[in-house]
């Protein structure tokens, strides 16, 4: 990481973190504020972060038989009504339409907050036969929810996302796909992103509304709080009974199919921001920089070295890179903050003295090392080097997450090292929502999840003393 400050606009982390964040949001022009409170401008750098995470993530889907689809965006009440723990769930974040044109509509429509009940009412209309299970459907689209505090990616009143809809016709089928799809969010995250995550179970006070059971991927940010990554559903037939989804099965009985839900949202732009970044702006994984490579030509005014720059440039996009070069006549110190600000992996400094010498110097964002690269060696060289940012970046998250990680034998403990350290705190816990709520209430601290990997801290329960069922991380979230 670079020491130097290059952008005076942007607050030190260590000084605010959270105007840290909006000013990196902002200052790397990420987002702007929209006329409607609540709502963000996702511009062409934000929104070219989001198209290579969405092409990654679609391939990957696509790879285990998922379709796309895209559903209405107004849900009739009656509609939504029909699940009740999914209606009371999302109530109070619910936006209406009540006029259509200038007249008043029969019945309200909601803007949808996410789209379970559109994905049955159609399953009921078009599910005949156990042939045509299972049905893998995925839609890439914005929902709207009324948050009443907002913060660019992180919560605002409409975001982009995609939302994973499934149905099976074995319990046993749908479960798997639950799991598959958390582990594909997993390795999202940790081989793409470059943040290390903890997988594991929502208690059933966090769970979706209507879920029977939801599954997490969990991290930990730089200032210590920790942030939901994705999450996964399993529905049972709970949402297929209450929306008359049926089929007729092998037995030639009507049945009831299985269902799923999963999805992920531009919160994790939030999440590489918050991981990776620095007082300097940005630092992007390459997997989704939507410029990887950088070329400055130095005294680009002197005799071929613009020339050696392009043809330099031609060769890395010939690689399958994603390049540009800087020819603007702003001077050498702007170009170096400005890319650095806006998280480009690696800067290539190109001038007369490199050209002789049949070289130029790359500098790694992530820990600001400059080398020397001869330009007969860049096929080479080039990609190694965006593979070391990757690694370099994954492996720095991977270090704050373990060392910020504190088993706790108490409440009183665990508050402690919370208000110390930050981090995730594990204890056990007896199962008790209770205790899920006095761990909230005196320590300060939500369920993050019951982690796929279990330890046995103790026997009993951190919150009670009564006997323990599992291990649980508790943290301060975003």
């Amino acid at each position: 990481m670079a020491k130097e400050k290059k952008v005076e606009q942007i607050t030190d982390m260590e000084t605010d973190f959270a105007q840290w964040y909006t000013d990196i949001c902002r200052k790397a022009e990420l987002v702007e504020y929209a006329s409607v409170k609540g709502f963000t401008i996702l511009r062409p750098y934000g929104f070219a972060i989001w198209e290579n995470m969405q092409q990654i993530m679609d391939g990957e889907f696509k790879k285990t038989g998922h379709v796309n689809v895209a559903m209405p965006v107004l849900i009739p009440e009656s509609l939504l009504k029909k699940e009740g723990e999914l209606v009371n769930g999302f109530a109070p974040e619910v936006a209406w339409v009540t006029m259509g044109g200038s007249e008043p509509l029969e019945e309200r429509l909601a803007f949808r907050p996410t789209s379970e009940t559109m994905f049955c009412d159609h399953w009921s209309r078009v599910l005949h036969s156990y042939r045509e299970l299972p049905m893998l459907y995925n839609q890439w689209c914005s929902v709207i929810r009324w948050e009443k505090t907002t913060r660019p990616f992180l919560r605002s009143r409409e975001f982009w996302w995609q939302e994973g809809h499934t149905i099976h016709e074995t319990a046993e089928e749908a479960q798997a796909e639950t799991e598959q799809q958390l582990n594909c969010y997993a390795d999202f995250f940790e081989n793409v992103l470059a943040i290390p995550v903890v997988r594991g179970r929502k208690t059933d006070k966090e769970k979706f509304a209507g879920a029977e059971a939801t599954y997490t991927v969990e991290c930990l940010m730089k200032d210590h709080k920790a942030l939901q990554g994705a999450t996964s559903h399993y529905f049972g037939d709970k949402f297929s009974r209450a929306y008359d989804v049926t089929f007729t099965g092998r037995d030639n009985k009507l049945q009831y199919p299985f269902q799923t839900s999963w999805g992920s949202t531009t919160r994790m732009i939030g999440a590489v921001i918050m991981a990776h970044g620095d007082n300097n702006g940005l630092v992007l994984p390459p997997k989704i920089a939507p410029i990887q490579v950088i070329v400055v030509p130095i005294a680009a005014h002197k005799p071929g070295v613009s020339e050696k720059a392009q043809e330099l440039l031609d060769q890395i996009k010939a690689l399958g890179i994603r390049a540009q070069a800087d020819f603007s006549d702003n001077s050498m110190g702007w170009k170096c903050a400005q890319y650095e600000m806006k998280g480009v992996p690696v800067r290539l400094e190109l001038g007369p003295r490199d050209i002789e010498n049949n070289v130029c110097v790359a500098v790694r964002r992530d820990n600001g090392e400059k080398v020397q690269v001869s330009l007969e060696e860049l096929e080479i060289a080039i990609p190694a080097l965006l593979d070391a940012v990757q690694q370099g970046l994954y492996d720095a998250a991977k270090k704050n997450l373990e060392e910020h990680i504190y088993a706790a034998k108490s409440i009183e403990e665990a508050k402690q090292l919370q208000a110390e350290h930050g981090g995730f705190i594990k204890t056990m816990w007896c199962g008790d929502e209770a205790c899920e709520l006095k761990m909230k209430e005196e320590g300060g601290m939500s369920s993050r999840c019951i982690p796929f990997r279990q330890e046995q801290l103790s026997e009993v329960c951190a919150c009670c003393g009564k006997p323990a069922k599992h291990m649980i991380y508790w943290g301060v979230a975003y």
